[in-house]
């Protein structure tokens, strides 16, 4: 099955600024929190841990934040991924030629 070059590339244009937001989010929010809780302050920043599950004041996406956040890594990762071996054979098969 041919892997159309400009669909992949297009799909991970799309989600990577998609994704930004949440993975920033849940990075500086469980950074944040475990530092509090190190610090023995956790009961004074659950706030934190609450934005960290995705909990956003009214807006409680706790059941499906995790499953968005790994989907779209994981389609990131996939594409990325896809997109850098495509990079790699096309690289050697020049190189090749030389």
């Amino acid at each position: 099955m041919a892997i159309n070059k400009a669909r992949i590339r297009q799909l991970h244009s799309w989600f990577a600024p998609l994704m930004l937001f949440p993975v920033l989010l849940t990075l500086i929010t469980g950074s944040l929190f475990q530092i509090a809780a190190i610090t023995g302050k956790s009961e004074e920043f659950l706030w934190l841990l609450s934005w960290h599950r995705g909990k956003f004041g009214r807006i409680n996406l706790e059941m499906i934040y995790p499953f968005l956040n790994a989907f779209g890594l994981l389609v990131l990762a996939i594409t990325g991924i896809t997109m850098w071996f495509q990079r790699r054979k096309r690289n050697s098969q020049t190189r090749v030629s030389k």
